[in-house]
């Protein structure tokens, strides 16, 4: 019967404390926040932690979703996982950032045909190695679609110093793909 319901139908049951919805719930939505939250964590244990307190916070606050479409439960989840991501980070107090935005890196973009020839496991490899705070302007830019003005106030940073972190991560990931490139031409 759960495996059938929708997502504004699931949310009201799980609101009304059942059990088999929370279920369905976690299974219908854990490996997707699962994805997520390794892009922000540090490691695979990290990241199922945070998985699992973003849904067992999702079902303490599911009362307050408001369904607006199909995918409205999944986007409401994920912006929990990813607001408890954020505040995890600042949390580590991470130290402050040089907010050098002008300064370029004079390494090329690399193309899309390059792109093409690195494996995905390998991207996502070098997204998980940037500092904390890398990683999460990172993934908040560039996969999540927010502005530098958005993250800027989700992270407590001006818009620039935003900009600047997205930088520097660009430049570190570019600086392991040319690397890898090069071990690769070997």
């Amino acid at each position: 019967m759960y495996k059938e319901l929708d997502e504004q139908e699931l949310a009201r049951y799980c609101v009304k404390g059942d059990r088999l919805a929370e279920d369905e719930l976690y299974r219908r939505y854990a490996a997707r926040v699962l994805t997520l939250c390794r892009r922000y964590a540090d490691n695979t244990d990290d990241a199922k932690d945070l998985m699992q307190d973003a849904i067992i916070r999702a079902l303490d606050k599911i009362s307050t979703f408001t369904y607006s479409g199909k995918g409205s439960l999944y986007a409401w989840i994920s912006r929990i996982a990813i607001n408890m991501a954020l505040n995890q980070i600042k949390r580590q107090r991470w130290k402050t950032v040089s907010l050098d935005v002008w300064q370029r890196d004079n390494i090329p973009e690399p193309g899309e045909d390059v792109m093409a020839a690195i494996p995905q496991e390998k991207l996502l490899e070098w997204i998980s190695e940037l500092p904390d705070v890398r990683k999460a302007v990172f993934n908040l830019y560039c996969i999540d679609g927010y502005s530098h003005k958005q993250i800027g106030e989700m992270l407590g940073i001006s818009e620039k110093g935003s900009a600047g972190v997205l930088a520097k991560a660009r430049k570190q990931l570019k600086e392991s793909i040319r690397s890898y490139l090069k071990e690769k031409e070997r």
